[in-house]
């Protein structure tokens, strides 16, 4: 038998139990070093997730009489900053569920019914790999002290470990205003990242849109310079 190392831990969320022992079989025969929780409804689910860390969940959207549970059980992974990947499995049709998941930050999607054993394992295996290649590449430094940046996922920003909602547009001035720190970012470079209405005034609007987001979690933040008649400067932890 072989024990599970610490850390090395996945959660299937499921209610119906046929389709939990299902999925948690092929798990721990596709790797028998993980240790698999399974839960079977919201409240315990949701309590796990706060006290436990998962390499990966795997939820289904519908769990009992609670028809999204599975989108308020993503969204409170969002809000505990852990970056768990979290692969959807579910009856709801993939062509119209998958990108409102992908939208939550769940990585993938498989509609029940239309995969095999195979399939299931290859997605999961997929995102477990991704998830652990990712782990390096996390800041040394406290998380509370830095701006996290993803552009390879496409995900929101985190800001002293708190996620910012931000339009995409803001969010590429961002990565724009940080990646080039300390020196002065132009107005007309700027441009090259908004996409329409290509004005020192609408650039000045999305900055202030930058500035509210980052607000609304560090009340404090002033880490975004402007610079008279040139541009703005970021001047916030590297």
């Amino acid at each position: 038998m072989v024990t599970p190392a610490p850390g090395n831990k996945v959660a299937v969320i499921e209610d119906d139990r046929p389709t939990s022992e299902l999925l948690a079989g092929w798990i721990r025969a596709a790797r028998p070093e993980l240790q698999v929780d399974q839960w079977f409804d919201r409240d315990a689910a949701e309590a796990a997730l706060a006290r436990e860390h998962y390499e990966m969940v795997v939820l289904d959207i519908e769990l009992g009489r609670e028809r999204h549970a599975g989108v308020a059980l993503i969204n409170a992974i969002n809000k505990l900053n852990a970056g768990t990947p979290v692969l959807v499995v579910s009856a709801m049709p993939a062509a119209i569920y998958r990108g409102i998941m992908k939208a939550l930050d769940a990585w993938d999607y498989l509609q029940k019914t239309a995969f095999d054993e195979a399939e299931f394992i290859d997605t999961f295996l997929d995102i477990l790999r991704a998830a652990r290649a990712r782990a390096p590449a996390v800041p040394a430094v406290p998380v509370a002290e830095a701006l996290q940046l993803d552009p390879l996922w496409q995900r929101s920003p985190l800001w002293k470990g708190q996620r910012i909602n931000l339009p995409l547009t803001a969010q590429r001035i961002l990565a724009t205003l940080h990646q080039r720190a300390p020196q002065v970012v132009s107005y007309e470079e700027l441009y090259d990242v908004v996409k329409s209405g290509r004005t020192r005034d609408n650039v000045r609007k999305h900055v202030s849109t930058l500035r509210e987001a980052i607000k609304e979690v560090d009340p404090d933040f002033d880490a975004i310079e402007n610079v008279p008649m040139r541009g703005f400067r970021w001047t916030g932890p590297q």
